[in-house]
């Protein structure tokens, strides 16, 4: 009697991986929100930590992920990809996460992939509650949220952002954003908006940890989205914090120059 064939891996063989590793060996880290998420990826073994990031990631990351990678067995060198969260976020978390990313990426000549953390976001969503239709949400602060929209039941693993339903990323107040039927919310928004979103819509909190990144990887893999390391951008979405760096300045040159009104008591 013949063998019955072997089940399809769950991961699609990608070119310029390495064709004995059933999985590709990926690095993955986070540090867009106020968690700090990393994992490792070594055949069918995944390691991962979540903890405080905020002003901490920038002097815990580096550590953290070279324990991960020396408990998984691996070294920098045999990654297949780095992948990390390009935003949007927290702008000091992208940038940390940007120049670790290419720094690793530089030092072992390792390829890069960007993740959008609002992808992260509704992949975490689809893996831990089943959800197929995602609007990802996450505070922006300033009153606003960072919000995409993706079908996983119509555009496949990666739930390309849906043309129907605004796209994405956006950038803007909770009570403009718009949730049809059928779909779901999931982010980190509901406890500074959760009276100013959608009322009908399930909610699910979720972050864009590096578990998702990782479940993400192969696909966009596939789809040809590494990036060299002089490529590891973050995206910011909103530039009002450089703006109010330029307004700042300009109030100071102003005030210097004796040019500022006189306030009335």
């Amino acid at each position: 009697m013949p063998a019955a064939p072997a089940p399809p891996h769950p991961f699609p063989r990608v070119p310029g991986i390495d064709a004995q590793a059933a999985v590709p060996r990926l690095l993955a880290f986070d540090t867009s929100t106020e968690q700090l998420s990393v994992a490792v990826r070594h055949g069918d073994r995944v390691l991962a930590h979540g903890g405080a990031g905020g002003a901490q990631s920038s002097s815990t990351l580096i550590p953290l992920i070279l324990e991960l990678l020396a408990d998984a067995g691996l070294a920098l060198a045999q990654l297949d990809a780095i992948a990390f969260g390009r935003g949007p976020g927290s702008f000091t978390g992208l940038r940390t996460a940007c120049a670790v990313a290419q720094g690793l990426a530089l030092g072992a000549g390792v390829p890069l992939l960007p993740v959008d953390t609002l992808l992260a976001v509704a992949e975490e969503a689809r893996h831990a509650f089943g959800v197929r239709r995602v609007v990802a949400v996450l505070d922006a602060r300033m009153e606003e949220i960072y919000a995409a929209h993706y079908d996983f039941g119509a555009h496949g693993p990666l739930g390309e952002p849906a043309a129907g339903g605004g796209g994405g990323p956006l950038l803007l107040s909770p009570e403009a954003l718009q949730v049809a039927p059928g779909w779901a919310l999931a982010g980190n928004a509901f406890a500074a908006y959760g009276l100013r979103l959608p009322a009908a819509a399930a909610r699910h909190e979720a972050l864009p940890t590096a578990a998702a990144m990782l479940r993400l990887a192969p696909a966009l893999l596939a789809a040809g989205r590494t990036v060299p390391a002089a490529q590891a951008w973050p995206l910011y979405v909103r530039d009002k914090v450089a703006q109010t760096t330029e307004e700042r300045a300009a109030v100071k040159a102003a005030a210097a120059a004796g040019n500022l009104p006189s306030v009335q008591a």
